[in-house]
């Protein structure tokens, strides 16, 4: 694995059209809803990266057997109604979030089951609190081999409880989404009430979608004032086969590159009428900022204008996996960025709010940090300086880092088509983008005349 790689810059405006594997959020989540279904069901699109790879072998360990065909895009799985078939199992979940929410709910439906969780330390420092009191309220009990409530624990479940359950989700909308999705298995009515507001709300909407789609009756949840009503209903998916959308987020960097070296760029396998993602609104931004954006019949295309590139300030809650791509590239703008709702943020795969206003200071960047935002007064002077030495940009082991910053090394700032930014740890991409800086060199290169 290569300690570090220089971005080779384009030298010619963007054309073509970028490719972008599975979406991970889909992907985790219809593992999950696959192994919880009466029959087999095959997942087409599907994603494989660090992240899908540790819910599969975590289903695997659980007595959930798995077929895989990366080359065909597909995951096999053998569904169990509901059911987890071993009582018994160490699971390590890495440093995926998904895994981490999703899996634990899903193990509160055994009875009589006994699990040691474990992570890597960077999930030791996720939270997980308020998924876990929702689960000792209807019976769980755990033993904290760490900091209460955080990786790593020991879990005894007793299955699930009818009736009100009661979860903050205010640090994460995964731990909704995990009690979403179990929900339905539940023996009975299930009421889930949320104790204030939640993050990254498409995601919620995401998995409730989902749900509908692999529930025999076809129904969501039932939105209620604080929360979501459930009724009863195994899942069983009418043709066994399930389509996953290309990855939203992943799109951003791409869609993002006419904002650095120009050009147009389509990126395939989008449709605004049926598409699951919220991160898929990220375009609107860009248009925003100054980019044209349309869909076609085969993708989502964004184009520049050849006008300054706007700041303004810009609402991320919502979207917040596509942050780091806006704040790597304001200092080619115009005029301040000011980027709002990403507390949460803070509390990902890094610090991400700290990390992306310490690599943007070692750009020459004036950055403003507050808890729940960011705000990058633009010098493109002291930009081109740093880019005439060369830099390399740490990535605190946080995939989307490492790919924001990638786009804006793709811009020829010596006008010699020499790198000039290094990225640091490049394999951490593997997480949920594997090939990420082949596709982007695919693109550089169809790029030229």
């Amino acid at each position: 694995m290569l300690d570090s790689l220089p971005i080779v810059p384009f030298t010619q405006p963007a054309a073509g059209t970028a490719k972008v594997p599975g979406s991970k959020s889909i992907t985790n989540r219809a593992l999950l809803l696959a192994a919880l279904t009466e029959g087999s069901v095959t997942l087409r699109g599907a994603l494989f990266s660090e992240d899908v790879a540790v819910m599969e072998s975590a289903l695997n360990t659980l007595g959930i057997e798995t077929q895989t065909s990366e080359q065909d895009q597909t995951i096999k799985v053998a569904g169990q109604g509901g059911m987890i078939p071993n009582g018994q199992a160490k699971l390590h979940v890495g440093n995926a979030g998904t895994v981490a929410r999703f899996l634990t709910a899903a193990l509160a439906l055994r009875w009589g089951g006994s699990y040691q969780l474990d992570g890597a330390i960077a999930m030791t420092k996720r939270p997980m609190r308020g998924l876990l009191e929702t689960l000792e309220s209807f019976g769980c009990s755990f033993h904290w081999d760490g900091e209460p409530y955080h990786f790593p624990f020991h879990l005894k479940t007793q299955g699930l409880r009818t009736g009100l359950w009661q979860v903050d989700a205010a640090s994460s909308s995964q731990m909704l989404s995990a009690l979403l999705m179990v929900a339905s298995l539940a023996e009975g009515p299930v009421r889930i009430q949320q104790l204030g507001s939640t993050v990254s709300k498409p995601f919620v909407e995401m998995t409730t979608r989902m749900i509908a789609a692999f529930r025999r009756d076809g129904q969501s949840p039932d939105e209620a004032r604080d929360g979501y009503e459930f009724k009863a209903s195994p899942y069983r998916l009418g043709s066994g086969d399930y389509e996953i959308e290309p990855d939203a987020t992943a799109a951003s960097y791409f869609l993002s590159l006419p904002l650095s070296i120009g050009g147009q760029i389509k990126v395939a396998g989008f449709s605004k009428q049926i598409s699951l993602q919220g991160d898929l609104a990220y375009h609107q931004v860009l248009e925003d900022i100054g980019l044209a954006s349309s869909f076609g019949s085969d993708g989502l295309q964004t184009k520049a204008s050849g006008g300054p590139l706007r700041g303004g300030t810009f609402e991320f809650n919502a979207i917040s996996d596509t942050f780091l791509t806006l704040a790597a590239l304001a200092p080619l703008f115009s005029e301040p960025v000011t980027i709002k709702g990403i507390e949460h943020t803070r509390k990902q795969e890094t610090d991400r709010v700290s990390a992306m206003a310490a690599e943007l200071r070692k750009l020459g960047q004036e950055v403003e940090e507050e808890e729940d935002s960011l705000t990058i007064r633009p010098n493109k002077e002291a930009l081109v300086q740093v880019a005439g030495v060369g830099i390399e940009i740490q990535t605190y082991e946080d995939h989307r880092v490492a790919m924001s910053f990638a786009i804006l090394g793709c811009a020829d700032l010596r006008g010699d088509g020499q790198p000039w930014i290094t990225i640091s740890n490049p394999g951490c991409c593997a997480k949920t983008f594997p090939g990420f800086f082949d596709e982007l060199e695919r693109l550089r290169i169809a790029s030229c005349p």
